[in-house]
């Protein structure tokens, strides 16, 4: 591949070359991880890759199931299922349906996600895919597909079960794209509070405490059993004018902690870390959406210049205070030539201080299709790039 490198003078003081990851507040908790979504970086991990039980978190992956089914269209909101045997008897966190009910689907996510609700989570797998097995398959090769290679799930809703496990990388990689994928289902886990009509009222509150306690925090879900302890996955969105106006302003980070000791403790390390991620690391927006990071010419084709980039724009995490000045270096094929679709990856985007500490690395794609020139042009570009 051709090395392209073009340094990115933002208008502030140099970095320093001692510039490194900063060293993350301690967290009381078996394994965490914070990734900024924004940027698609991982501002602090331990543990990330041990398998652990995942408890409840599990639902995160059962309702991506249901919001995909929801989104294609297989099911509808107000659509009713039925409530089995097999759901009704669920031990643990329930939403208290029961067999002589027929509940809409929306009443049913809302019982998966704001109670929790394991017979919820089996009536919704049933519905969706005819059994719990089949739902269970289902799950299993969703996650594959998503690259998340240390998870093995065992049932819907997260009981304790030989070979249930995940990792809080693959947990985060689940939030990230529940939450890309699914736009318009993830204000239901905000819900703070939710009954179905003639269950208990009692049992309406959401688990996740910071949904009371910090007005960023929009989801996404809690978990616990004795084997896992207390769990948590929790986002948070704030503004950073930095960043720009409305919604392209604004960053938004995951926190994952599994095995905390109660309730309340994996509210309070899952806010710290959130808050650390905030104030220790700065956003840098390097290019705008559909944006170019490079134009590099084109042989043979109907354009004489492609932009490779990333249609969303590229943004980058960064210790606060050293976004001063950041390098950037591309690399790709050399030389290019047409057709090239677009959407089709072609590169690398390379970030470093500018001490030359790496910070990421990001894939580009074509931004706009080039089609092939007609014979005539093919041919003096043939000559030329024979020349050459």
């Amino acid at each position: 591949m051709r090395r392209a490198v073009l340094a990115l003078g933002l208008g502030v003081a140099s970095l320093g070359a001692s510039a490194q990851a900063l060293t993350p507040p301690e967290v009381a908790a078996r394994a965490y991880l914070l990734l900024d979504v924004t940027s698609q970086q991982v501002l602090a991990a331990k543990d990330a890759d041990v398998p652990v039980e995942p408890a409840s978190l599990t639902k995160l992956m059962s309702a991506y199931l249901v919001f995909d089914a929801l989104k294609s269209k297989k099911i509808s909101l107000t659509q009713t299922f039925g409530v089995s045997e097999r759901a009704w008897k669920m031990p643990g966190s329930r939403m208290f349906i029961d067999p002589k009910m027929q509940v809409p689907v929306e009443d049913l996510i809302k019982g998966m996600i704001v109670q929790s609700g394991n017979d919820a989570t089996v009536a919704l797998a049933e519905g969706v895919a005819g059994s719990v097995e089949r739902f269970v398959q289902l799950m299993n090769e969703q996650a594959k597909v998503l690259g998340m290679t240390n998870t093995s799930y065992k049932n819907v809703e997260g009981l304790t079960e030989a070979g249930h496990t995940t990792t809080a990388r693959d947990l985060a990689t689940l939030s990230m794209r529940l939450m890309r994928d699914f736009p318009d289902y993830v204000p239901y886990y905000a819900i703070q509070r939710y009954r179905y009509a003639g269950t208990p009222a009692a049992n309406g509150t959401n688990r996740n405490l910071l949904l009371f306690r910090d007005p960023s925090v929009d989801g996404l879900k809690t978990g616990h059993t004795n084997a896992a302890g207390y769990c948590l996955v929790a986002t948070a969105r704030r503004s950073f004018p930095a960043l720009g106006e409305g919604a392209a302003g604004q960053r938004r980070l995951v926190s994952v902690v599994l095995g905390a000791s109660s309730e309340n403790a994996r509210a309070a390390e899952s806010q710290k870390l959130l808050n650390w991620g905030f104030s220790a690391y700065e956003a840098v927006r390097l290019f705008a959406p559909g944006q170019a990071a490079v134009t590099p010419a084109i042989w043979k084709g109907k354009a004489p210049t492609v932009g490779l980039g990333v249609p969303e724009g590229i943004v980058v995490s960064v210790p606060a205070g050293e976004g001063a000045k950041l390098k950037t270096e591309v690399l790709r094929p050399d030389p290019l030539v047409a057709p090239l679709q677009k959407g089709q990856k072609l590169g690398t985007l390379k970030v470093s201080t500018g001490g030359g500490v790496a910070v990421t690395e990001v894939p580009l794609t074509v931004l706009e299709t080039v089609e092939e020139a007609g014979f005539l042009g093919r041919a003096w570009d043939a000559i030329r790039l024979w020349i050459k």
